[in-house]
């Protein structure tokens, strides 16, 4: 077999359809509620942390379980692995639209984190396994293609669902999907090699890993609102995420099959690219999450236009990855692309953080195509740098490896632009109680409703407002998430250094396997000799010369 040559398209695209319509279910079923969340949130009377705590529930639980998958990936069937991470996410996403109250919402999100995170590793990892990384760009373009119209139509059909027939549809609707993406990947994914080693979880190091996330993001979330951020509680929690997180690199160093191995680390390019994914989670997540809210609450948009007016975003995201991913397979460079992603990126975030609830939308939606452009350079060719370095034994938990981290980025940017949005809102309703109160009692009858609403702590419906009220409410909201959107551009800055510094190494035409059969040829081609030089000596075994041994049998015979 010629590992030069491309990859036979017809080949690919059969196993591939299956991966591709597995993550348009999860991303559909995942969009579909982000425009109705405010509506959501404000029925089940929830505040701006069940907002925020929604989302981070998942990305927490996508985060805490990719590693584990993608651990397990490099251990057991890859495919049955797949289905099971499918059922998982459609079960737990159907369960969430019965919720009653935001803290079984948030169960059921969290649950639908781990399926998410199966889907989210073992997809590269799958697709690592058919297609080399030269001609992986092509294809990771499909990728970008499918997240982009599931990102756009994902939102729409939640707004149209749920002003048509309530947002608790919005769960159901990826069900029959998912069927036909269980049937497609059965048919269609060839089964992966299993590895001949003894699977060996690690236990130990997923509590640890777990129990550092999760009070880290708690700490984050309630601090300034539910306790002081110099407190008695302050000092229990990161003092215990910073003690779980030393024990779990102790644990890591020490156990046979670490769930994130920390050699990996002495790799630049992981570790570079590890550094600029945890910004294009924060930029990714963010944006998904507060400009739905932006165009609601500052905007008074309905859910459906809300999903119309960050159509820019998403075009960006399209565009950029399939063009991207094409221009890689035709030319084999990757390095240009991902500098002028990270630049687009944190330019984005930069401008987003100037928003104001008047501001041209034409800006705001120029602003949006160069986040979406950014993070579509980035996000799949970061997992393409290191796929294209890793050993095929490690394949799994260095994608997986990229991906935990683009997570945790965008689970702890989401948990500190939610909080900086709840404590920034809180100060400004508190600087606008007078103007807030005359537009109150100017209102009559009418007001004390509002007013009510108002003191609720509940995520008001902004677009039902009188005027008056909702200009001062939707100036509030706007500078809270322009200021939430200011905490993602360090984070940029710092990304554009780390794609920078990566090593341009230019990209293998082999897959995962038969870089896999290479190397297992090339160890037996070298392992006679290279087993010979290794032997020690046990003993020195004389060699006789045959004119010394002539010279002594004529001496003897003359004597």
């Amino acid at each position: 077999m010629s590992t030069s040559t491309p990859t036979a398209p017809r080949r690919v695209l059969a196993p591939l359809s299956g991966l591709l319509l597995g993550m348009f279910v999860s991303m559909i079923a995942s969009t579909v509620v982000s425009t109705s969340l405010p509506v959501i949130i404000h029925e089940l009377e929830g505040d701006q942390g069940a907002f925020t705590w929604v989302v981070t529930a998942t990305l927490l639980t996508t985060a805490i379980s990719t590693p584990i998958w993608g651990k397990l990936a490099d251990l057991v069937n890859r495919k049955a692995l797949y289905q099971i991470a499918l059922v998982i996410f459609v079960l737990a996403t159907a369960a969430a639209g019965f919720a009653q109250d935001p803290g079984t919402l948030i169960a059921f999100r969290a649950v639908q984190g781990l399926g998410a995170g199966g889907l989210a590793a073992l997809s590269q990892v799958l697709m690592a396994d058919i297609i080399s990384p030269r001609e992986r760009g092509r294809y990771m373009g499909l990728f970008g293609a499918v997240m982009a119209v599931a990102t756009v139509g994902g939102p729409l059909l939640g707004g149209v669902i749920t002003d048509a027939f309530g947002w608790r549809w919005n769960f159901f609707v990826s069900l029959p999907i998912a069927v036909a993406a269980l049937i497609m990947v059965q048919r269609t994914l060839p089964h992966s090699s299993v590895s001949s080693r003894r699977p060996k979880i690690d236990y130990l190091g997923i509590v640890l890993l777990s129990t550092a996330v999760s009070l880290l993001l708690i700490w984050v979330t309630s601090a300034g609102s539910s306790f002081d951020w110099w407190g008695t509680e302050t000092i229990l929690m990161v003092g215990g995420a910073l003690v779980a997180a030393v024990l779990f690199v102790v644990v890591e160093l020490r156990t046979s099959e670490p769930l994130v191995p920390l050699t990996l680390f002495r790799d630049r390019t992981f570790t570079l690219a590890v550094v600029a994914s945890i910004a294009t989670g924060i930029a990714m997540f963010g944006a998904s999450v507060f400009l739905g809210q932006y165009m609601q609450m500052a905007r008074g948009a309905t859910p459906t236009e809300a999903g119309l007016m960050t159509i820019p975003m998403i075009a960006g995201l399209l565009l950029s990855s399939v063009g991207v991913g094409a221009l890689i397979t035709r030319f084999g460079h990757w390095k240009p692309y991902l500098v002028v992603g990270s630049i687009l990126l944190t330019a984005g975030a930069t401008l987003l953080s100037t928003i104001h609830y008047d501001t041209d939308f034409f800006l705001v939606s120029v602003y949006m195509f160069l986040l979406g452009a950014g993070v579509g350079m980035t996000m799949q060719n970061l997992v393409l740098a290191v796929q294209n370095t890793a050993k095929p034994s490690e394949i799994g938990v260095a994608s997986s490896g990229v991906t935990f981290f683009r997570s945790l980025g965008g689970t702890v940017g989401v948990s500190l632009m939610g909080a900086a949005l709840a404590t920034r809102v809180t100060d400004l309703f508190g600087g606008a109680q007078e103007k807030i109160v005359a537009v109150l009692t100017a209102l009559g009858p009418e007001g004390a409703t509002w007013a009510k609403q108002l003191a609720s702590g509940a995520l008001p419906r902004v677009a039902t407002m009188p005027e008056s009220l909702r200009v001062i409410v939707e100036d509030i909201y706007a500078q809270g998430i322009s200021s939430a959107f200011l905490i993602a551009v360090p984070f940029g800055v710092i990304s554009i250094l780390a794609v920078i510094f990566l090593p341009n190494r230019s990209l293998s035409t082999m897959t995962t396997s038969e870089r896999r059969q290479a190397s297992e040829a090339d160890l037996a081609t070298v392992s006679v000799p290279a087993g010979m030089d290794a032997v020690t000596a046990t003993g020195t075994v004389p060699v006789v010369d045959p004119d010394a041994r002539a010279d002594e049998t004529a001496s003897e015979a003359r004597r």
